[in-house]
């Protein structure tokens, strides 16, 4: 059974910083690029990163790119996204994927992600 876990978000005033982590279990997690998503109140999710499965090739959305870094550590099982210089238009849900295969070849295309975690809020106030 695959589990995808996040943790990490919480409350920071705008400008500061957070680091999101991710474990996935009941898979080969070197097999599988992972992806970020986030959902505001009202809003769409929307896709914030992607790493290959290797963590050579990282992509980011453009709201987040330069502020936001994603990586992995495979022998952890675990994918990270530090947020820096946060916004309060970055307010949301923050959701981990894992891809079907081990390139970000969809990006953001949710249908390209199997698994899901449950979500952890990150809350930025002005």
């Amino acid at each position: 059974q695959v589990q995808v876990a996040e943790s990490g978000g919480g409350l920071v005033q705008a400008g500061g910083s957070l680091t999101l982590s991710c474990t996935a279990s009941g898979l080969t997690f070197d097999g599988h690029a992972m992806g970020w998503f986030r959902q505001a109140p009202g809003k769409e999710r929307e896709g914030v990163s992607c790493i290959t499965w290797s963590g050579w090739g990282t992509y980011y959305g453009g709201s987040v790119k330069g502020r936001f870094t994603i990586s992995r550590d495979n022998a952890k099982n675990t994918v990270y996204l530090r947020m820096n210089s946060l916004k309060p238009e970055d307010t949301a849900m923050y959701y981990c994927a894992a891809g079907g295969g081990p390139t970000c070849s969809g990006a953001f295309a949710e249908y390209e992600y199997n698994y899901w975690g449950q979500g952890t809020q990150v809350t930025v106030s002005s």
